[in-house]
């Protein structure tokens, strides 16, 4: 059965779009109507979606992270059902990035042991480690994809390097010297540290696993992109009699954000929700791709000022971007003060709420969220995005504290 088109935007007024431009919250509205390049969403079906959460079933230690219901925020805000993907319990890693990494690495450690997609499992890659074991694989990071990589390479038995851009955090940085890989802080913003570690890889001779795409480097990436399936897998399976009509999700290159839409565009054939997309100001590299609408990708430059580290990309992925462009309402950059409140709503929650620890970038969606429904200044901004009372809203935390002095000194102060 194929899916319902997307919810869509037609022409843009770009009057009404700075009418809903504000210091907080800026709004970009989509011209999505559906039409997208043939293959764009091959890589999404409902066979690579069972092989992932296959795989990931097989890991050590594997269990769904809680999807949150937060009833009396839902009831404050005026909204039917608000609810929340918790990837601070990811693993033992704070973050949802593993999924990913982990996939990605499996498939790519699968060809060396010739082993079918199908077939992936922890078990049956340990096996065949002798096959891969001097394999070293490298990536760029601001720390939860580089803590995923060195965990996942460690798992396998093989061998990873980091590279940080500069003012990452020494945190982050001891973070994944301890998952077990060599890692170091550049003095390279995350796009150039990303090219130093292509350029690391041709040299050596070792296996770039980038979370986000360019021509040319696409198989990974979309890997990578499948092995965040896991995720929706997991929220149907919780939830299987509720469909959110909106997503927000967070993007800095765009990546997770394009493989949650893509599953739901193609994977469940229930009607595809409104999809949003959160950036931080400093690095709003989708909403100004969309902005122009000139066909190609638009890179920020410079160091990309935000607290919000996750999302700190300037130039987002090549696939990323054509899914997102093809299916979603709306893309929003937001201060890093939206990310603050988000912190510190999901951690001081209303009585009969649990309290969620959520980093910066992970709370960035409940922020954007939260300023939508209380700012009357954004009440444009709410109707364009059709939020109301019969709205059921999903988010994803997509990190704990992966920072913890920096959580506290946001949320304590």
């Amino acid at each position: 059965m194929a899916p319902d088109k997307p919810p869509s935007i037609h022409e843009p007024n770009n009057q009404q779009n700075q009418a809903m431009n504000n210091p907080i919250i800026s709004c970009q509205l989509n011209d999505a109507d559906g039409r997208h390049e043939a293959s764009l969403f091959d890589f999404a079906n409902p066979e690579a979606a069972a092989d992932v959460a296959r795989f990931h079933q097989s890991l050590p230690n594997y269990k769904p992270t809680p999807l949150v219901k937060l009833a009396c925020l839902a009831n404050r805000l005026g909204l039917k059902e608000l609810l929340i993907k918790d990837e601070s319990q990811r693993f033992d890693l704070n973050a949802f990035k593993i999924l990913g990494a982990s996939y990605a690495m499996a498939k790519y450690l699968a060809k060396i042991a010739e082993l079918e997609n199908g077939q992936i499992t922890y078990e049956k890659l340990l096996a065949k480690q002798p096959h891969y074991k001097n394999t070293t694989f490298v990536t760029a990071t601001d720390g939860n994809h580089g803590r995923a990589v060195a965990w996942a390479a460690s798992l396998f038995g093989c061998k990873s390097v980091v590279f940080l851009p500069a003012g990452s955090s020494q945190t982050r940085l001891k973070a994944i010297q301890t998952a077990g890989a060599k890692a170091e802080i550049t003095d390279l913003n995350y796009d150039d540290t990303v090219l130093h570690a292509r350029k690391m890889a041709g040299e050596q001779g070792w296996i770039l696993l980038q979370d986000t795409s360019w021509e040319g480097y696409e198989e990974i990436p979309l890997d990578i992109m499948q092995g965040y399936f896991t995720l929706m897998t997991e929220f149907t399976q919780q939830a299987p009699t509720i469909w959110p009509t909106h997503v927000f999700l967070q993007a800095g290159v765009g990546s997770l954000a394009a493989a949650v839409l893509a599953y739901l565009y193609s994977i469940d054939s229930r009607p595809t929700p409104y999809f949003i997309v959160v950036e931080p100001n400093g690095a709003p590299c989708l909403y100004e791709s969309v902005r122009l609408n000139n066909g190609e990708p638009y890179r920020v430059a410079g160091d990309l000022p935000t607290i919000m580290a996750g999302l700190a990309c300037g130039e987002p992925a090549l696939v990323g971007l054509k899914i997102l462009k093809s299916a979603s309402l709306a893309f929003l950059k937001c201060s890093d003060d939206v990310a603050r409140r988000g912190m510190k709503v999901l951690g001081n929650p209303l009585a009969g709420d649990p309290a969620i620890t959520s980093g910066e970038s992970g709370a960035a969606t409940l922020g954007a969220v939260y300023e939508l429904l209380t700012n009357k200044q954004l009440t444009e901004t709410r109707d364009k995005l059709k939020l109301s009372n019969d709205s059921t809203v999903l988010l994803i935390s997509t990190e704990g504290d992966t920072d913890p002095d920096f959580y506290r000194e946001i949320v304590w102060s």
